[in-house]
């Protein structure tokens, strides 16, 4: 599948090649990361909002037990 992003300024698309040459990538492959990047950190904040309404009384341990047995990790 393809995507077209169109009107990408002059200086975010001078940055996006600069880093994928310092990367030794593809500008596509470095905008695939990014996009990639960026969902996972917002489904880690959604299933982390999950969590601010704990009922008094759930351990840290319990919900990090839980949250470690669904391989929730943040990403970097």
């Amino acid at each position: 599948m393809n995507l077209q992003v169109k009107n990408i300024p002059p200086d975010l698309h001078e940055r996006l090649r600069r880093q994928a040459e310092f990367e030794k990538r593809t500008t596509n492959d470095i905008v695939l990361a990014a996009i990639e990047h960026e969902l996972a950190r917002h489904e880690w904040r959604e299933r982390c909002l999950r969590y601010a309404r704990v009922a008094p009384g759930v351990s840290a341990a319990e919900l990090l037990e839980e949250e470690r047995g669904a391989r929730c990790q943040e990403p970097e």
